[in-house]
C-alpha cells in the first residue's frame, strides 16, 4: 500500500460519496474511483458498498479506515520531526466540523511574514472529539464549537454560526424557509458514539430521538448518511449546506436554538511562541469567514 492511497481512501471513508472526497482531494472522480478499486484489489476484498446515493463501509472498510488514520498520523509525525530537526517547525491546527475555515488566506499571509520558516498543517477531527486532538496531543492549537469540557484549555470565540437541520429531500418539512427545534422532537435522529463529551452531545443533539437504534455517527458524512439511508434528521452548521450537499439531502434553517461558536483553543500555560503567534493571528479578526457569511 502507498500513503496516497490510504489517503485517498481515507477522503472517500470519511465523505461516504466519491464526488465530495474528489473535490477534498482536489482531483478528478475517475482516477480516484480507480485508485480505491486497485486498493480493493490489494487488500482482496470490498471496502465501500457502492449505491446511487454514496457508499457504506464494509467491516474490512472500517477496519482499514481506523489503521489508515493511524498510519497516516504517523507518517506526518514523522515529517514533522525531520523538518523541526531542520529548524523548520509545523503548527498542528485540529478542526472539528469546518471550524478549520477559519485557516484563510489572511492567516497564511500573516503567519508567514511572522515565522517565514515555520508550516501549519490541518489536521481534521471527527465529530467525537471537541478538543480536536488537543487533550491527546495529537495538535497544537484547535479550532472548534462550544460547548464542551475546557477543564485545562484557554480559549477565544472568534464568531457564531447559525445551524441547519439536514433532513431527507422528501420529508414535509424539506422546502420550509426554516424549521423550529420544536417541530422535530420525536423524529428519527443520529447519536455520537457513548463517550463523547456531554455537553458537547447535550447541543448537537437536541433533537430528541424515537428511533430506538438510532444511527451512531462520527463524521459529517456519516450524519449525511443516516440521512439519506435511515431517513434521520440531525443539527449541523449553516456551512454544512454549501460545503456538503448531496443528492436526496435538504439543509433548513433552524430556530429556537442557540447558534454554534467557533472559537480557538489551546492547552492553557502554553509557552511555545510559535503556537502563541498563530494564536494570535487567527484570534485577532473575529470576523465571520466568508465561506460562511454566504451560506446564511
Amino acid at each position: 500500500m502507498e500513503l496516497r492511497q490510504l489517503r485517498y481512501f481515507v477522503a472517500v471513508a470519511e465523505e461516504l460519496h466519491f464526488g465530495r472526497a474528489a473535490a477534498r482531494l482536489h482531483m478528478s472522480q475517475p482516477p480516484l474511483s480507480q485508485r480505491i478499486r486497485e486498493l480493493e484489489e490489494e487488500c482482496g476484498c470490498r471496502l465501500l458498498e457502492r449505491s446511487p446515493h454514496g457508499v457504506r463501509l464494509t467491516e474490512g472498510g472500517r477496519i482499514l479506515l481506523e489503521e489508515s488514520r493511524e498510519i497516516l498520523e504517523r507518517a506526518e509525525r514523522a515529517k514533522e520531526k525531520v523538518r523541526g530537526n531542520a529548524g523548520c517547525r509545523t503548527v498542528v491546527v485540529g478542526a472539528v466540523a469546518g471550524a478549520g475555515l477559519a485557516l484563510d488566506a489572511r492567516v497564511r499571509e500573516a503567519f508567514r511574514r511572522r515565522q517565514p520558516r515555520a508550516g501549519v498543517r490541518l489536521r481534521e477531527c471527527g465529530l467525537t472529539d471537541p478538543s480536536a486532538g488537543l487533550r491527546t496531543g495529537q495538535v497544537d492549537v484547535a479550532l472548534t464549537r462550544l460547548p464542551f469540557d475546557l477543564t485545562g484549555l484557554a480559549t477565544r470565540v472568534l464568531y457564531e454560526e447559525p445551524l441547519v437541520v439536514a433532513m431527507p429531500a422528501t420529508d414535509p418539512l424539506a422546502g420550509s424557509d426554516q424549521v423550529d427545534l420544536a417541530d422535530l422532537r420525536g423524529r428519527a435522529s443520529f447519536r455520537l458514539p457513548p463517550g463523547t463529551d456531554p455537553q458537547w452531545c447535550g447541543f448537537w443533539l437536541a433533537t430528541d430521538t424515537a428511533d430506538p437504534d438510532p444511527p451512531v455517527v462520527s463524521t459529517i458524512g456519516e450524519c449525511l448518511h443516516a440521512v439519506v439511508w435511515r431517513s434521520a434528521v440531525g443539527l449541523l452548521p449553516a456551512a454544512a449546506a454549501r460545503h456538503h450537499a448531496a443528492p436526496g439531502v435538504s439543509f433548513v434553517p433552524v430556530t429556537g436554538h442557540q447558534p454554534s461558536r467557533v472559537v480557538l483553543a489551546w492547552r492553557a500555560g502554553e509557552v511555545d511562541m510559535l503556537v502563541h503567534d498563530l494564536i494570535d493571528i487567527v484570534g485577532g479578526d473575529t470576523r465571520t469567514p466568508a465561506s460562511v457569511r454566504r451560506t446564511r
